[in-house]
């Protein structure tokens, strides 16, 4: 078939007015596809990604008829910066995802500072539950939040009398930040029936990722409240610690740890694995896109160990529980974690923003992904909030119970 053009066209190109009457064609084509181009009606792309069934490139026109009736009819002031953000939020909520967001540079700028535990607010990691409401995933250890008595699972009905229904986390969390010494309200439903107001001055809150300590009795007591850029290193010095002591067993405290970096979620959990044992696998769909291993740096290995969990341990914190317990190094007790089995990515974009997307589901070592069911502890032991004013830390006590029986 090339043969068979090819020679027809050296007959047309012989005659000058169809010389004429092809370039004034190719012009034509040449325009329209500028046009369509302009218009984002056309564009190429390296493969069909993850989802194929989506178009290499939207077809904004709509979009642009919205953005002219606004431009032309709204009766208030807007700024360029602000559609486009709106357009970039819209294009997150559509996933109904509440873990893919969109970040403008302020908000990433906020998102980083809090994962690496230096932020002005309450200190309290949200999420959203089934029914898409703003929940407490965790107030973090010494914070103005946990100091004010919210508990994980706790849904935020209203910020500063405003109603969070049809909200983002992202946009809850901006509401709840604020500077140092001021305060916020929040309307609180819990156990779905009791309606609580808390009014809660900021700080500027510094957390350490890890605390440590040895308990009476050589037992080693290692706190995780989130997993940072300094976890690794922290969690570290500590088993060295604990190793120097010859600690006869460890209790490894990840209660209302809502996760945080996965690769120091891999770091610490290596510090009881021997080299090669499974973490975590990532699958899209249900393929296995990366199998996360132990780096071999085992120096707790062979320490009886329990791991503390309650429903604020969540994502990077459910990681790390899994691979010790699925691989036999660790017994659980508590009460059943968050269930977030679900891994994001962050892209930066151009000015400081940023993309938060969900990219895969993770695994524990037993096959299992945790979403929305969370990790079951071998001993379920409650801490009511009774205990927790009388200073009697229930799940702690059975800990060290099993630490000295065994």
């Amino acid at each position: 078939m090339k043969h068979i053009v090819r020679k027809r066209l050296k007959k047309l190109f012989s005659n000058r007015v169809t010389k004429f009457i092809l370039l004034i064609i190719v012009l034509a084509l040449i325009f329209s596809l500028g046009w369509l181009f302009g218009n984002g009606r056309i564009s190429f792309s390296s493969g069909n990604g993850i989802n194929p069934q989506l178009p290499n490139q939207l077809d904004y026109s709509s979009v642009n008829q919205v953005y002219n009736d606004i431009k032309n009819q709204y009766d208030g002031k807007l700024t360029t910066t602000q559609l486009l953000n709106g357009i970039k939020n819209g294009l997150t909520q559509a996933t109904n995802d509440p873990y893919t967001e969109y970040f403008t540079p302020s908000q990433a700028q906020a998102f980083n500072d809090e994962l690496q535990g230096t932020f002005s607010g309450i200190g309290a990691e949200l999420g959203e539950d089934s029914s898409n409401n703003i929940e407490i995933i965790a107030p973090l250890a010494d914070t103005p939040a946990a100091k004010a008595g919210l508990l994980p699972k706790d849904i935020i009905a209203a910020i500063n009398g405003k109603s969070t229904s049809g909200i983002t986390i992202d946009a809850a969390a901006e509401a709840i930040r604020g500077p140092s010494g001021s305060k916020v309200t929040l309307t609180i439903i819990r156990n779905s029936n009791q309606q609580l107001t808390f009014t809660i001055t900021r700080a500027n809150i510094t957390v350490p990722s890890v605390n440590y300590q040895i308990l009476s009795g050589n037992i080693g007591y290692m706190q995780i409240n989130q997993f940072s850029n300094d976890t690794s290193d922290l969690a570290d010095k500590a088993a060295q610690v604990f190793q120097q002591a010859h600690v006869k067993g460890i209790i490894f405290d990840l209660r209302d740890n809502p996760g945080g970096i996965v690769s120091a979620a891999v770091n610490v959990s290596s510090l009881w694995l021997p080299e090669g044992k499974t973490i975590m696998q990532e699958k899209t769909g249900n393929v296995i896109d990366k199998t996360y291993t132990s780096t071999g740096n085992d120096i707790l290995n062979g320490i009886p160990t329990v791991v503390l969990i309650n429903v604020g341990s969540a994502s990077a914190a459910e990681i790390t529980t899994g691979a010790l317990h699925d691989n036999g190094d660790a017994y659980v007790i508590g009460v059943k974690s968050y269930g977030k089995g679900v891994v994001q990515q962050i892209d930066n974009l151009p000015g400081g923003a940023e993309l938060k997307v969900t990219i895969a589901s993770w695994y524990r070592p037993n096959g299992q992904n945790i979403n929305h069911i969370g990790i079951t502890p071998d001993e379920t032991v409650q801490l009511t909030a009774q205990d927790i004013q009388n200073s009697q830390d229930t799940q702690k006590t059975a800990a060290i119970q099993y630490l000295n029986s065994h």
